[in-house]
């Protein structure tokens, strides 16, 4: 890439002098290179972190503030019993290889997600489609098995943007959708690079092009912020230097909060840890505010479940697995008198690498050692996430109000206990907001004192970027770098 002197401005010659043009394009910094670019075939974050809403766009869409809006539908209906919606399609939309976007390709789309052998990574945002019609060239008629008070809401994620059966085999390595910007080139280990789509049906975007470079180390991520190397990382590795930045007039920090809940997961269904009395003596052993502190430096908020802070059906049941190591040592001398080893695979985030060297400190404290592996990311999807061969990990789960993957039989910490199943499925048919409020602290209370996993912290939304840079989001809703309203402002 070319480095630029000054940052922010481009250098043009003129007749009359020198004067100074409107940077177009920008660097943005991730910490993990997404395994592929196909939103609809992986559940790496990292995937629409580079490609939701930039590259890709569903029926709806996520806003900043995590609000539901209008996507490639430009409105829908729905009928009284709450069974079938009607999508009426924005006209003149065209994917980037220049095919137009019609009702079949939203048809498509949905099928293939659901189909026998999908590899999308959330069958369960498709389960309760009966079908999908195509009434016009425009109009879609998606009908469910029962009222859906989430359908739109999972209509958002990146797992159910609208791809091309023309297009939908390659898009891993060459994504091509309806969104504002299109894939340029890609550089393994090194960056994704992104150019501005002139035939987008919306708004046009104030950026030329944009390129994501991958920096995992946050010395690394520090140095290449500071020498202008990138103008932006949204989701900073290094938060020990916030302030450094914040002392700095070149920067903004920007600081916010994800859907992120960090856990420490434990494999429910494998022995010792399929005893309760286990994963509740590992519950208490933890001291959620020495791993925001210490590899957080004080950015999280502690969570006793699985669920999100913000959200207005948040209950504080951090209580439930307070920090008590004389608990946890009772527990085990009940259930595990000889002693217990577990091994903790880590991946590469630094939440993770840090708080996993803080939580075997304070495991061993109650007699529990650890045997740490660091993973790389697509082997702790392959070995944790897709193989279950682990004791304990720990992940930061960025999906939104994603509390129903504990009903999952076939999910890598294997809970699917099934009075909870039975909630979620009640949830699922549920649209009364008072009842699925309900319903919801009650899946909260059961995951929290089933002790299904280490609740740890609500990963903080820690972002750089240079001070003439504005439009990046604050929070994240969901895993996304959304650069539709991001512009130079000199």
């Amino acid at each position: 890439m070319i480095h630029h002197l000054y940052r922010g401005v481009a250098i043009c010659a003129l007749s009359a002098g020198a004067a100074l043009a409107q940077q177009t394009d920008i660097s943005v910094g991730m910490v993990l290179e997404p395994p592929n670019l196909d939103p609809t075939s992986g559940a790496a974050a990292a995937i629409d972190e580079v490609v939701y809403a930039n590259i890709f766009e569903g029926l709806t869409r996520f806003g900043p503030d995590g609000s539901v809006n209008p996507g490639l539908a430009a409105s829908w209906a729905i009928s009284e019993d709450g069974t079938v919606y009607t999508f009426a399609l924005r006209p003149g939309v065209t994917f980037h290889d220049g095919t137009s976007l019609t009702a079949d390709d939203v048809v498509f789309s949905l099928d293939r997600a659901r189909a026998e052998g999908s590899t999308n990574a959330q069958p369960a945002l498709f389960a309760n489609i009966v079908s999908a019609e195509a009434v016009d060239d425009l109009t879609v008629r998606v009908t469910l098995d029962g009222p859906d008070g989430a359908f739109l809401f999972d209509m958002a994620w990146g797992d159910a943007v609208i791809v091309a059966p023309e297009s939908a085999e390659t898009n891993a390595t060459n994504p091509v959708g309806t969104g504002p910007f299109r894939f340029a080139n890609r550089v393994e280990g090194d960056r994704v690079e992104l150019v501005r789509n002139d035939a987008y049906w919306g708004e046009a975007v104030a950026l030329s092009s944009a390129t994501f470079r991958f920096i995992s180390d946050p010395n690394a991520a520090f140095a290449a912020l500071m020498a202008g190397d990138v103008d932006a990382f949204p989701n900073f590795p290094a938060p020990e230097t916030l302030s450094q930045f914040a002392a700095d007039p070149r920067f903004s920090v920007i600081v916010g909060s994800t859907e992120g809940e960090t856990i420490l997961a434990m494999n429910n269904a494998q022995a010792p840890l399929d005893d309760i009395r286990i994963r509740q003596a590992i519950a208490h052993a933890i001291n959620r505010q020495d791993i925001i502190d210490g590899a957080m430096f004080g950015y999280g908020t502690p969570i006793g479940t699985h669920f999100a802070p913000h959200h207005p059906n948040y209950v504080d049941l951090t209580g439930i697995s307070a920090y008590d190591p004389d608990a946890a040592r009772a527990l085990l001398a009940e259930a595990a008198p000889g002693g217990l080893s577990l091994r903790l695979a880590l991946p590469p985030p630094a939440y993770a690498r840090r708080g996993g060297e803080i939580i075997a400190a304070q495991l061993r404290a109650v007699g529990i050692e650890t045997e740490i592996t660091n993973l790389e990311w697509a082997q702790w999807l392959e070995q944790v996430f897709r193989g279950r061969d682990f004791d304990l990990t720990i992940v930061s789960h960025t999906e939104p109000m994603d509390i129903g993957i504990y009903a999952r039989q076939d999910y890598y910490f294997q809970y699917a206990r099934p009075e909870f199943v039975a909630l979620n499925e009640r949830l699922a048919t549920t649209t009364d907001p008072a009842v699925r409020a309900t319903l919801m602290v009650q899946m909260q209370e059961m995951i929290a004192g089933d002790y299904v996993n280490g609740f740890l912290f609500q990963l903080a939304k820690t972002g750089v970027a240079n001070a003439n840079i504005e439009g990046l989001w604050a929070n994240s809703p969901t895993q996304a770098n959304d650069l539709t309203r991001v512009r130079w402002t000199q």
